[in-house]
């Protein structure tokens, strides 16, 4: 008798995505951040098939976009057997009951995407619980839309009220779940505070900046460590703690998750406690994605969400990584060539932005030079702190 053998591949899902162009974006602007919203689509699992764009004084309240786009998407979704359709900004829970009645298929927005690839990427009992918690204050104001039958782990009589509906049920459940998770958040939070305070002896440095920058390959060349690095968003989310060792001098450094553009507001409130290694750092080491054509905008916004965490003032050194990967812009007929580093030490991200050093961490290129900076910072706090420290004499 023949054995059968059964595909059990997933089928990957084709995605759409959809975004807007206001008078405060150009549609350069518009362009880069749907090409990082398909990179999310990429690294949590999709195919993005096409995107499609408006131009809009704002979002429209019933749709999002106006209805001749919506019917523009309707006819590609259906002739193209579309899986999702995937919006840049954050939805209304009518937005998205109105969008999934015309569409008739799975509608996400760039939050709910982002929940998505941190559910997957969560590996310690803090983070689980963290994007839980963001999971569920995400659904809490969507059960009209939602019909979640949560498992009761509570049941029977005495948990229904009479003529409760099953929304309301299930309502007062998330409710429920929320305020547990915060509980068990808190008490994580306390352990690591604990945690923290024994390794006060220590000066601590934290590497900060926009996700896929190279803060975990950075983490594996200064440690000498095996951190998980992967040209995805969102590879590290766990922040991890390395103890090192440069000449004689020991401290600690810690790699964090990278920070995004439009992150949901209830997200980054979820991961403050993750971030306390930011606030609690002696020093920032803020890496660049140098070759990326807007790493300005990427600096602004790790600028913007260090100071919501009020780290903004704290020491930093700018670390532009990727100097092999950097492309100079072309002026017309103009020859291409690259830029070497003695012409990185004379731009202006070396005289905006004091003290600047530029590596490649994938190379190896400059790392002796990064090494020296970030060794003689370490000292400078450490023979304030212990004046007496035979360790440096």
């Amino acid at each position: 008798m023949k054995q059968k053998f059964y595909d059990t591949a997933v089928k990957q899902e084709r995605v759409v995505l959809v975004g807007i162009i206001t008078p405060n974006e150009t549609e350069e602007q518009t362009k880069e951040y749907l090409e990082e919203l398909q990179f999310l689509v990429e690294t949590a699992g999709g195919l993005t098939v096409k995107s499609f764009t408006q131009k809009m004084l704002r979002p429209e309240r019933a749709t999002f976009v106006g209805t001749g786009k919506l019917e523009e998407i309707k006819a590609f979704v259906d002739s193209e057997e579309i899986d999702i359709v995937v919006f840049d900004d954050e939805l209304s829970p009518s937005q998205l009951r109105n969008i999934e009645n015309e569409l008739q298929v799975k509608i996400l927005d760039r939050s709910n995407l982002i929940l998505d690839i941190f559910a997957n990427r969560a590996q310690t009992a803090q983070a689980k619980a963290q994007v839980e918690l963001a999971q569920l204050q995400y659904l809490l104001p969507r059960l009209t839309r939602l019909w979640t039958h949560l498992e009761r782990q509570k049941g029977g009589i005495g948990m229904r009220g009479p003529g409760e509906s099953q929304i309301e049920t299930d309502r007062r459940l998330i409710l429920n779940k929320i305020s547990l998770l915060k509980d068990k958040l808190k008490l994580i939070d306390r352990q690591n505070e604990t945690q923290r305070k024994n390794r006060n002896q220590l000066v601590r440095v934290a590497l900060v900046g926009y996700t896929n920058v190279g803060k975990s390959t950075i983490m594996n060349m200064i440690s000498k460590s095996e951190v998980f690095a992967e040209n995805k968003l969102f590879a590290t989310l766990d922040t991890t703690v390395r103890k090192v060792v440069i000449e004689n001098l020991p401290f600690l450094l810690s790699d964090t998750v990278g920070f995004i553009r439009k992150l949901p507001h209830h997200l980054v409130e979820c991961f403050k406690s993750t971030l306390d290694e930011v606030r609690e750092a002696d020093i920032l080491v803020h890496v660049v994605d140098v070759s990326h054509p807007y790493f300005e905008d990427q600096i602004r916004t790790v600028n913007e969400t260090l100071k919501d965490l009020g780290a903004r003032d704290k020491q930093t050194i700018m670390v532009f990584n990727k100097i092999d990967a950097y492309e100079p812009i072309q002026k017309p007929g103009e020859e291409a060539h690259k830029l070497t580093l003695e012409d990185f030490k004379q731009s202006w991200m070396a005289k905006d932005n004091n003290p600047a050093i530029f590596i490649s961490a994938l190379k190896k290129e400059n790392v002796d030079e990064f090494r020296k900076l970030l060794y003689d910072k370490v000292v400078a706090i450490h023979t304030v702190r212990y004046p007496y420290d035979k360790l440096l004499y």
